[in-house]
């Protein structure tokens, strides 16, 4: 009989993050738009604009109203 060997206790979990990683829902086109008070007027244009806004990862996305 050979000896036994513990493996480490992220091992798994680890290779599976790393397997994961860049699949995420926003890399996906998944966003989580939410409305962003701040800005909610175009100085250059002069119109109302409102701005989304993705909770995950931060990306923005303008439509003017």
């Amino acid at each position: 009989m050979g000896d036994v060997v513990k493996l480490k206790a992220g091992l798994r979990k680890d290779k599976r993050k790393a397997r994961a990683k860049g699949r995420t829902l926003c890399g996906r086109g998944f966003h989580k738009w939410e409305i962003w008070q701040k800005k909610q007027f175009d100085v250059k244009s002069g119109r109302l604009v409102t701005v989304h806004k993705c909770a995950r990862c931060g990306a923005q996305k303008t439509t003017l109203t």
